[in-house]
């Protein structure tokens, strides 16, 4: 009976310490159920393709197409400046005049000198006739006939140079005064009035055109392969590529330029060949010297994947996007990025069209929290999206860069269609 008694007190003690582990389990499950945070709200973006044209960005400087160094070709003292400094002067406007006297006296000496010979000329031809007359009665020597046409001969050479001469005193003469040679901007003198100066002398000053102008920038050898690839699937040639700049305050040139000229050889050390293009510069905004971003855009728009660039988290070693996936799950997501367009910027790898991205809410948001999305809309000024399916860009310029000091790289550019 005792030992009886003993096993239904120990049954009964182990049922009654099972209820309190049970009662206590789930007291803690309770209490972590009131524990757990509620999902973040976050609002979403669906990602959709939409026609961009994307381009390819080069550093490019601009220069003229003319620049003149105006030098003295005679000597002498400066006698009139015709110009103030940063002027426009057009082709044939009178720059410099040097002093004339010392000229203008050597012309009267050289005609002087021409007349003089013409006159021993004609003493020379009429006893050249002479001899050669009494020579047929043998009055005088074929020797006598010799010497005088040898004589004859020697006067008419004498004319001739002084003839040259007076034409050189003449010339020199108009060097005196310094024409502009081209229409252009003068910049700035090197020798005020009462100067002397002479051939050997500094420049006086230097000319510069102004419209159109020219923009270089260099090309990489890839990169010139896909704008001749993109030009035939356009249907064009080069002659047809518009250019565009932007320049150095960030604002976008009023007038398109057009391609005029591609380097035949390629640059060994960097491996790129030059391109130039003209533009026209009526305002004057292009200034010879400065760099400015060159965009040459695609013939034709295509479809291409676009995230908001608030939406991009830049960490080490690239970029992200925070993804919410079909449980509503946050996912963390690597992600290629290309041109900028607008506020958006197109993906190249890492996201496939319909996928949600977290747009509003990203500080509260972190991978693997639960979360409850709200699509909102694209930021303002983003391109309309493409109801249909479309092919996301190859980014073949998206990941060219460069800098406006070296000027050796280019970047992807777009704008939306």
């Amino acid at each position: 009976m005792k030992a009886e008694f003993m096993r239904s007190a120990f049954a009964k003690l182990v049922l009654a310490g099972s209820m309190l582990i049970g009662v206590a389990g789930c007291g803690e499950q309770k209490q972590q159920a009131q524990q757990a945070p509620p999902p973040v709200a976050v609002g979403v973006v669906t990602i959709k393709p939409a026609p961009v044209t994307a381009g390819f960005n080069f550093i490019g400087r601009v220069e003229a197409i003319n620049t003149v160094t105006i030098r003295a070709r005679v000597e002498g003292y400066l006698e009139k400046q015709n110009f103030v400094e940063g002027q426009e002067v057009k082709k044939g406007d009178l720059l410099f005049s040097i002093e004339k006297q010392v000229y203008q006296a050597q012309v009267a000496q050289a005609q002087a000198q021409v007349l003089n010979n013409q006159a021993v000329l004609a003493n020379a031809e009429a006893e050249f006739a002479r001899s050669s007359s009494l020579v047929r009665n043998n009055n005088i020597s074929q020797s006598t006939v010799d010497s005088d046409r040898a004589a004859r001969d020697q006067a008419i050479a004498q004319v001739s140079l002084a003839q040259a001469q007076a034409q050189q005193a003449k010339i020199n003469l108009g060097y005196t005064d310094i024409y502009a040679p081209i229409d252009g901007k003068i910049g700035a003198v090197n020798y005020d009035v009462g100067n002397l100066v002479n051939s050997s002398s500094n420049p006086l000053v230097t000319l510069v055109s102004q419209d159109p102008m020219y923009v270089t920038f260099p090309v990489s050898a890839v990169q010139l392969a896909d704008i001749r690839d993109d030009r035939q699937q356009g249907g064009g040639d080069l002659s047809k590529i518009e250019f565009v700049l932007t320049l150095a305050n960030g604002k976008t040139y009023a007038h398109t330029g057009h391609w005029n000229f591609t380097s035949p050889q390629v640059d060994p050390q960097t491996d790129t060949v030059v391109m130039r293009a003209t533009f026209p510069n009526p305002d004057r905004a292009l200034i010879d010297s400065e760099y400015v971003n060159v965009t040459l855009r695609e013939s034709e728009p295509k479809m291409r994947l676009l995230v908001p660039q608030a939406a991009v988290q830049t960490v080490q070693g690239g970029s992200q996007v925070l993804v919410v996936n079909s449980q509503n799950k946050v996912e963390a997501r690597s992600v290629e990025l290309g041109q900028v367009v607008g506020p958006m910027q197109t993906v190249t790898s890492g996201l496939k069209e319909g996928e949600r991205v977290i747009l509003e809410g990203l500080q509260k948001a972190r991978a693997g929290s639960d979360v409850k999305p709200t699509e909102v809309e694209p930021p303002k000024g983003a391109p309309a999206a493409s109801g249909g399916s479309g092919q996301g860009g190859d980014g073949k310029a998206a990941d060219q860069s460069g800098s406006a000091k070296d000027g050796k790289k280019g970047s992807g550019q777009g704008t939306a269609e």
